[in-house]
């Protein structure tokens, strides 16, 4: 897979800066809101949000205008972040995208899979860029895997969180696993012939807790589990292919990367070498966005277009589908 470069630059100067908005400035959009009004190149022209007092004080915070109507910012932005709730993202996003504006539209790219497609098709149809926040492929630890992941044939991640009440408007499939569904997809190129999952609702009526395992025509294997029900905070992937073994830290920033190196003589034993490289010093969501900016700049496709963002939420219907609850 091509992986962007180590780092994004501003878009070029110019004489007028790019026109934002970012409509939902709830947890996640309030971040939205700090990168674009930090960026050069980059005018933040408001924030949305249909509760007023947090839409002000985001407003004030970014030395913006404020509004409580998402329809205001139509013909006075170029490009749109949204992170509005996810039942809310097909109709946000589709009004944008027929007024010709770009939209990065937080994860997952809709509620359901027809939705999705008909705001890829839309945004296809006005010539629109169209990016979903799908963050973990701009974490340093998952590009530094550039030129070491080459013929992955057996991947186990596990993306754990204790219980918070933000993200349970959906299963724990869409809310969770869908960031690994999206990264695996992107490094296994083939397509899937077989799934089997299992989930447990624990402290909601969806599941709380899932696992499946998914089989690729390759021959490659994924095992990927999601909970939001956990103890603790973990988001690893382990990625086993010929004479590899790689341990991804997501929330650490490090990669452990186990190697067999050529035997001395013909009957000895394989030597191992381990390495751990720490990797940081950038901050994800602001290469999302620049990266979504130079796309909207360049009117090129975007690391995580709208295609891969549907991609990997109709998996995760199917996935949903075929759920075997005890």
């Amino acid at each position: 897979m091509a992986y962007p470069p180590s780092s994004f630059s501003t878009p070029h100067q110019q004489s007028i800066p790019l026109r934002a908005g970012v409509v939902g400035v709830g947890y996640l959009g309030r971040f939205h809101a700090q990168k674009y009004a930090r960026l050069e190149g980059v005018d933040l022209v408001g924030v949305v949000d249909s509760n007023a007092a947090r839409a002000e004080e985001v407003a004030q915070e970014c030395q913006t205008s404020a509004q409580t109507d998402y329809r205001a910012l139509f013909g006075n932005v170029d490009c749109v972040s949204i992170a509005v709730p996810t039942q809310l993202h097909a109709a946000v996003a589709q009004d944008f995208l027929a007024q010709g504006i770009d939209v990065l539209v937080e994860k997952p790219l809709t509620a359901t899979g027809a939705e999705g497609r008909r705001l890829v098709d839309l945004a296809h149809e006005h010539g629109c860029i169209l990016q979903v926040g799908h963050l973990e492929r701009f974490n340093p630890a998952l590009r530094s895997l550039t030129g070491i992941l080459t013929a992955p044939r057996f991947i186990e991640c596990h993306r754990v969180a204790p219980f918070i009440e933000r993200g349970t408007d959906v299963d724990v499939v869409r809310d969770l696993m869908i960031h690994d569904l999206d990264v695996i997809l992107s490094l296994v190129r083939s397509p899937i012939v077989s799934r089997e999952a299992f989930g447990v609702p624990v402290l909601t009526d969806e599941p709380d807790i899932a696992n499946v395992r998914l089989r690729f025509a390759s021959g490659c294997i994924a095992n990927i589990t999601a909970s939001r029900v956990a103890l603790k905070r973990e988001r690893k992937m382990r990625v086993f292919q010929p004479d590899t073994y790689l341990v991804v830290d997501y929330g650490a920033h490090t990669i452990r990367i186990c190697r067999r190196e050529p035997a001395a003589g013909e009957t000895a034993m394989p030597n191992l070498s381990f390495e751990e490289r720490t990797v940081g010093g950038e901050d994800a969501l602001e290469e999302e966005i620049r990266a979504f900016l130079h796309s909207v700049q360049d009117r090129s496709t975007p690391l995580v277009s709208g295609l891969d963002g549907l991609q990997a939420l109709e998996e995760a219907e199917r996935i949903v589908e075929s759920l075997e609850i005890p």
